[in-house]
């Protein structure tokens, strides 16, 4: 029972860490704004939107059984690029926010890891047929 609802939880919380960030992507909050202003400056928001979608479509994939592997890699992708950024750029408390986002941004990529992981058998050219 625990091997079944192990890999939902995983999705359940990358999934709803990454989709939560979608509306302050998207409806343009300022302290989304301001967040990628200092990573892509005058591209703040082509990468606000673009990463904004890239995370809507990972989060998509990890509920695909045969995407589930795709859906973990592209967030592993997402969440090293805010990794990177919050220990080159941002810090590790952006804003005040007592460094939620960067443990939101681990948490979410270790969930990841482990997903795809689970996941090995179904990626192609390295699972088994």
């Amino acid at each position: 029972m625990m091997k079944k609802i192990f890999p939902i939880v995983l999705k359940l919380i990358a999934a709803f860490i990454m989709v939560q960030t979608l509306y302050f992507k998207f409806s343009g909050a300022q302290e989304s704004i301001d967040l990628f202003t200092k990573i892509a400056g005058e591209n703040e928001a082509i990468m606000r939107f673009g990463t904004g979608t890239l995370e809507l479509i990972a989060s998509i994939l990890l509920f695909i059984p045969k995407k589930t592997w795709l859906g973990a890699l592209l967030t592993i992708g997402l969440m090293s690029g805010a990794i990177v950024s919050h220990l080159t750029i941002l810090g590790i408390e952006f804003n005040g926010d007592g460094g939620a986002l960067f443990i939101s941004a681990v948490i979410t990529f270790l969930s990841a890891v482990i997903l795809l992981i689970l996941n090995k058998k179904e990626i192609p050219f390295i699972g088994e047929k």
